[in-house]
C-alpha cells in the first residue's frame, strides 16, 4: 500500500494500537478518522492531533457499525483505507458464571465487526486497502484468553479468504499481527512488561514500505512462521501445567 495521502479509517484508533497507528499515519501525511465507543477518549486524541476526525461507534452493535458506513460514505466518500483494528480481550475461564455473556462481547468486536465492516467498506468505490489487525495468539493460544485467541484465529483465517476474494475489486488485504505489546489490552497493568506500541508500529511500516501484506514483530514474527512442535512448545510455555 502506498502509505502517505490517504484517507483512512482506523477503529479503535484512539488507545493502543489504534493510536500508535493512528499518529504513525498522521506523520507520513494522511487524512485519518478514528471511531470508537469513549467520546472523551476520541476528544483527547482530538485535543493533541486537531486534523484528526473522530466518530463515537459502538462497533459490537449492527445498527452503528450501518450508521458508520452512511456517514463515511455520505462524508468521506474519498476514503480509501479501512484498518479493522478494534478489539477487546477478556481474561476468563470457562466456568465462570457470566462466561457466555463476555464471550459474546467479544465475538462481536473481534468478529462481527471486521467481517461486517468489510463487507459495507468495500463497497466503497475509493477503497483500495484493507488492514487487519489480528494477532501473534492466532497461531498458539493462551488458555487465559480462551475466546480472544479463538477471533483472532478467525480474522486470520477471514484475512486470507478477503484476500483472494477482493482481488477482483483491486482491494489489497493486509494483516498487521502483533505481539503483547505495552497497552490497557485486557484491562491495566496486564502487558507492561512488554514492548511499546511504537516499536511494533516502527517496524510494521518498515515492513509495509518493502510492500509485505503480512507484518509480524517478535513473538509474532515467531508464531506465525513457527512449525507445529515449535507452537507445541509455545503453547506449552504460556499454559504450564
Amino acid at each position: 500500500m502506498k502509505l502517505a495521502n490517504n484517507k483512512i479509517l482506523i477503529t479503535g484508533g484512539a488507545s493502543g494500537i489504534g493510536l500508535g497507528l493512528t499518529e504513525r499515519f498522521l506523520q507520513e501525511g494522511n487524512t485519518v478518522i478514528i471511531c470508537g465507543r469513549r467520546e472523551s477518549v476520541l476528544k483527547e486524541v482530538a485535543d493533541k492531533h486537531p486534523s484528526v476526525i473522530t466518530r463515537v461507534c459502538d462497533l459490537s452493535n449492527e445498527a452503528d457499525r450501518v450508521a458508520l458506513y452512511n456517514w463515511v460514505a455520505e462524508n468521506h466518500s474519498d476514503l480509501n483505507v479501512l484498518v479493522n483494528n478494534a478489539g477487546i480481550q477478556q481474561w476468563m475461564n470457562i466456568t465462570d458464571d457470566n462466561f457466555f455473556e463476555r464471550a459474546k462481547d467479544e465475538i462481536a468486536t473481534n468478529i462481527e465487526a471486521p467481517v461486517h465492516l468489510t463487507a459495507l467498506f468495500s463497497n466503497l468505490e475509493s477503497l483500495d486497502t484493507i488492514l487487519n489487525v489480528s494477532s501473534g495468539l492466532a497461531f498458539v493460544q493462551f488458555a487465559k484468553v480462551p475466546v480472544y485467541c479463538a477471533t483472532k484465529a478467525f480474522l486470520h483465517s477471514f484475512t486470507l479468504s478477503s484476500r483472494y476474494l477482493l482481488k477482483a475489486k483491486d482491494i489489497e488485504v493486509i494483516e498487521l499481527i502483533p505481539p503483547a505489546l505495552n497497552t490497557d489490552l485486557g484491562g491495566k497493568g496486564l502487558h507492561d512488561v512488554h514492548p511499546p506500541v511504537s516499536e511494533f508500529v516502527d517496524s510494521v511500516f518498515e515492513q509495509l514500505k518493502e510492500g509485505k501484506t503480512e507484518a509480524t514483530f517478535g513473538f509474532s514474527a515467531v508464531m506465525a512462521n513457527g512449525g507445529p512442535e515449535e507452537i507445541r512448545a509455545r503453547f506449552n510455555m504460556l499454559n504450564p501445567a
